[in-house]
């Protein structure tokens, strides 16, 4: 089944069998024949016995070993398929020692970030692990200055290109600069900066081995009723034309990220079992092409749509995909495991889709850690697509290898604060209650508490309070002024978490000793000093 399942692996086991020597007997040593094509004699010159079953042994150990060595290739290749997004909009986030070894405990090989701190990316120095490392949206603009692009590049690049340094294979120019809700913000500074920072990674020797890429979202693509219509949104066409022509000319991946649970927040009349992988959902033909998930049918109308711009062969990467666990009726444990696992599975069957068969499909799981500081413009959701929980604990039974496969391994080393609450105190005075709730959810994260979320059946008004009392504590690091509130708020070091209702316990570590201004890090040549020393 395995072979099977990959191509490689099967090409590459046959070629052992042909390879091995006939290991019955003397004589069946003698006289096997190779191919007529291969450069050796076609039969063995004569040896002695004991000569004989020393070479025996000798090709027998040779053939096993490449054998070995074949899986031990195909399946390392399976495993560098796999990648997360690791954004770090946290009021604590976790050192970046333990995460990358969480990462490498996961045999996880490929990480997307949302910039280049430097705190971050030094850590994966001597890794193994590659990345993509990325210059964020409000930076654009800078970048479509040449001379700024590279100074970007010599201090975000550059610099860890040493013997057992950083891994980079990517840059990410913007992250999604094209999405309709930015109002055109980054439709004109987009493609200058993809130029300037590819054209600054050649002049560093670096662009056959690292390339940019521009990370879109899937409303880059106009409305249509099945793949075959795709094409890319009016307003945007020129740029992608020029965007699309220059990654084939360079040799550059396109990234788009596709979100089922998208589709389904956003239209209550979506097929809910379309979103998934288990073949639930009723199929959407398309002349001769059946598509039986979402995923399939927005990866497809992108082929498509680079189909009809002249560029049908060039390499796509799914920069994002994954489902939420909270914050959403249809953000939960179950759903998120559903989905994960089904996709996973999907993509490590090289199955591939209708447009590209049996093709293996780079992606980039959205996201690895919970991030309490995300802004929940476009939903509550944003701030739960983990497969961690925010202290790098998994969440639900995942195998990243597919069903079957180890389950996912915890982050080690991880240091809490107390285990104390902040609550509220039962014989307070509630008239003022309301504006205290405000207060602390404002200056935190309560959304937990929405409707349908996880917090939702369990709480009352008051369990509300308590709720939002304790998050916005453990947010401040548990300082003791933060659990006053006018007098209603009480410490306590009973846990008063209730079913799926978790009230956290905040891990040791601050925001400030994580990572550095990606600005500073192009901006100030002395702090650049200062950093290398």
């Amino acid at each position: 089944a395995l072979c099977f399942a990959n191509r490689e692996l099967l090409l590459c086991v046959c070629v052992c069998v042909l390879a091995r020597p006939a290991l019955s007997s003397p004589a069946a040593h003698l006289s096997r024949t190779f191919p007529s094509s291969f450069p050796y004699p076609r039969r063995l010159p004569e040896m002695p016995v004991s000569v004989m079953a020393k070479a025996n042994r000798q090709e027998a150990l040779v053939s096993c070993t490449l054998c070995i060595s074949c899986l031990a290739c195909a399946l390392l290749e399976s495993v560098l398929g796999l990648g997360v997004n690791w954004g770090t909009q946290a009021s604590h986030p976790l050192p970046p020692a333990i995460v990358v070894q969480m990462l490498k405990s996961n045999n996880i090989q490929k990480v997307k970030l949302f910039d280049s701190s430097y705190n971050v990316v030094r850590a994966f120095a001597g890794s193994g692990i590659t990345l993509m490392v990325a210059i964020p949206n409000d930076l654009l603009n800078d970048m479509t200055d040449a001379e700024h692009a590279q100074s970007w590049v010599q201090n975000n690049v550059v610099r860890y290109m040493f013997q057992g340094g950083v891994n980079i294979k990517y840059v990410a120019v913007g992250n999604e600069p094209f999405l309709s809700t930015y109002n055109g913000s980054f439709i004109s500074v987009t493609y200058p900066a993809l130029q300037n920072v590819q054209n600054a990674l050649k002049r560093a020797n670096l662009g056959d081995q690292i390339k940019a890429t521009v990370p879109l979202n899937a409303d880059i693509l106009a409305a249509s009723s099945v793949p075959s219509g795709g094409t890319f949104r009016s307003d945007i066409a020129e740029q992608m034309s020029q965007i699309v022509s220059f990654l084939h000319k360079n040799n550059c991946p396109f990234t788009i990220n596709i979100y089922p649970f998208i589709s389904l927040y956003n239209d209550k009349h979506f097929p809910v079992d379309y979103a998934f992988f288990d073949g639930n959902a009723s199929p959407i033909q398309d002349g001769s092409n059946t598509y039986r998930n979402v995923f399939d049918a927005s990866y497809d109308t992108l082929v498509t749509a680079l189909t009809k711009s002249g560029y049908p062969d060039i390499p796509i990467i799914v920069g994002e995909i994954g489902w939420p666990t909270d914050g959403d009726v249809n953000g939960n444990n179950q759903y998120a495991e559903r989905f994960n696992q089904g996709f996973l599975n999907h993509i490590l069957s090289n199955v591939g889709t209708p447009l590209r068969p049996n093709t293996a499909i780079d992606f980039y799981l959205f996201s690895l850690l919970d991030e309490d500081q995300k802004s929940i413009a476009p939903g509550n959701f944003e701030r739960h697509w983990g497969i961690f929980r925010y202290d790098g604990q998994a969440k639900y039974s995942l195998s990243l290898s597919g069903t079957g496969g180890a389950a996912l391994m915890n982050a080690q080393g991880v240091q809490y604060l107390p285990q104390r609450w902040c609550v509220l105190n039962q014989n307070a005075d509630t008239s003022n209650l309301a504006d205290s709730i405000n207060y602390a959810c404002s200056n935190s994260d309560c959304t937990a508490l929405g409707y349908g979320c996880s917090c939702n059946p369990y709480l009352d008004v008051k369990g509300n309070a308590s709720y939002a009392f304790n998050q916005y504590f453990q947010m401040n690091s548990q300082d003791p002024g933060t659990c006053y509130f006018g007098g209603l708020g009480q410490l306590t070091t009973q846990n008063p978490s209730v079913n799926n209702c978790e009230f956290i316990v905040q891990v040791a570590y601050s925001s400030a000793s994580i990572r550095y201004s990606v600005r500073a890090l192009y901006s100030a040549p002395m702090l650049f000093l200062i950093l290398l020393l």
